[in-house]
């Protein structure tokens, strides 16, 4: 029986097969929920989490304003730089994971690209 996958899977499993984080240059993942976006940065040789940050992360949580949500994709992506920063990760693969490179995810990109990380 054959299992249906949205669109977004499709792009997601085609992406990954062609990108993967090692120790030196590991994978940034993004992941978009109606509400809330979170970035993850993964070691796939260790299978290891790196970092971590999302617009519910306690540094970011009190100052965000619900109304616009591409801010807080900024606001996401200087974090996670700045905590990538402090493990010194200075560059890592981007993983949009099926998502399109537009709005809140190129947001968080450009935001990151801005605080200091190379991709």
């Amino acid at each position: 029986m054959a299992v249906k996958l949205t669109g977004r899977e499709r792009r997601k499993l085609r992406i990954r097969n062609k990108i993967s984080g090692t120790e030196g240059r590991p994978r940034l993942s993004v992941f978009r929920s109606s509400k809330h976006i979170y970035a993850q940065v993964v070691d796939d040789g260790a299978g290891k989490t790196l970092a971590a940050a999302s617009t519910l992360s306690p540094d970011l949580k009190g100052s965000l304003n619900e109304a616009d949500k591409t801010e807080a994709a900024k606001k996401v992506g200087a974090l996670i730089a700045q905590i990538c920063a402090k493990h010194s990760i200075e560059r890592v693969v981007f993983d949009r994971n099926g998502y399109l490179y537009h709005g809140r995810v190129r947001a968080l990109a450009e935001a990151a690209r801005e605080a200091g990380l190379n991709f």
